[in-house]
């Protein structure tokens, strides 16, 4: 990550953070209202095949202390009353405001895979982590819908696995390389307007 770019992070987050302020007391106590504590889902992510950090986001599932791998189908009765709104607008996502501001992510960039899919694809992960994880990314905004769609057809965790290793990590792994040789300040503000507009 070049200087200019974690410029850009820190003053986009601490901008972001104080405009959206209010909407985060609103979602925190419609979430203790609506579905109960806890109102934030934290979650070991990588920021190189090496280092982990802690993600936050808003919750959006019931707890589950045997929860692992990514959402598809078979975790669809999990999903809560707040959370299927907060997952279709992606306000879920916007706490991570605090790890930008940490250093863990940037604003754009390939998504923070979980550890178990990186010890899976060692040699895959070690070139997208190149770029520093982000919270939305080329992959993001032209495969996520697809991938969506995909996994909520899956019925077990064994199903969901095995398409998004299959299916999922390569795709976005070739996207995530694509935006890697060809990153610049343009290319970060159309996926940063694709996310903010996509429909």
């Amino acid at each position: 990550m070049t200087p200019f770019k974690r410029f850009c992070d820190l003053v986009a987050a601490l901008l972001f953070g104080a405009l959206l302020l209010p909407m985060f007391l609103v979602i925190s106590v419609a979430i203790i209202l609506l579905d109960g504590r806890p109102v934030f889902y934290f979650s070991e992510r990588m920021r190189s095949p090496k280092e982990a950090f802690t993600l936050v986001k808003f919750r959006t599932m019931t707890p589950s202390h045997n929860d692992t791998g990514v959402t598809g189908g078979d975790k669809s009765h999990r999903i809560t009353r707040t959370g299927r709104m907060l997952r279709r607008t992606r306000l879920d996502e916007t706490p991570q405001l605090w790890n930008i501001l940490r250093g863990d992510i940037s604003l754009v960039g390939p998504r923070p895979p979980l550890r178990q899919y990186v010890e899976q694809f060692p040699d895959l992960y070690s070139q997208v982590l190149r770029s520093r994880p982000g919270v939305t990314g080329l992959a993001t905004i032209i495969f996520h819908k697809h991938e969506d769609w995909m996994l909520a057809r899956c019925e077990t965790p064994e199903e969901t696995d095995a398409v998004y290793s299959c299916v999922c990590v390569p795709r976005k792994a070739k996207l995530d390389l694509i935006y890697q040789a060809n990153q610049s300040v343009c290319l970060d503000l159309w996926i940063l307007l694709k996310t903010v507009f996509r429909k």
